[in-house]
């Protein structure tokens, strides 16, 4: 499934929708179609706001696929990308308070496999996994 949408804020609750509707077709648990829903959510409102910048004429492209043993999600933006690892880690002490880097620990919580990079033509792709 490919799903395409404009950056705008509104487009966090479409992509769950059409989310939400693969892993009901593709007859997952309530529990993981939440998992998924959570972190598409997330990480399609990282590409609108961080990686697009709210730029309606960049586009956020979320691919959905099933196997035996997996759900896989890709999302795309067309931004400048970033390194995780410069991300402060919400959970040290002195980052609490911080509203920054929780979305990347979710998404992380919720998935088997999160991982970052660099699309070919620009922009960041984020490659989820959720297992069966």
């Amino acid at each position: 499934m490919q799903i395409t949408l404009p950056s705008r804020i509104e487009s966090v609750d479409e992509a769950a929708a059409g989310a939400e509707r693969f892993a009901k077709d593709a007859g997952l648990a309530d529990d993981m179609i939440f998992a998924i829903d959570l972190a598409v959510r997330e990480s399609v409102a990282n590409a609108v706001k961080h990686g697009n910048k709210f730029d309606e004429s960049k586009s956020v492209e979320i691919s959905l696929a099933e196997s035996s043993e997996s759900i896989e999600i890709k999302v795309r933006d067309h931004g400048t990308g970033f390194r995780p690892e410069d991300i402060p880690d919400p959970t040290d002490r002195e980052n609490l308070l911080k509203a920054n880097g929780r979305g990347i620990l979710f998404m992380r919580s919720f998935m088997d496999e999160v991982q970052w990079a660099n699309a070919d033509g620009g922009g960041l792709l984020v490659t989820m996994v959720k297992r069966r």
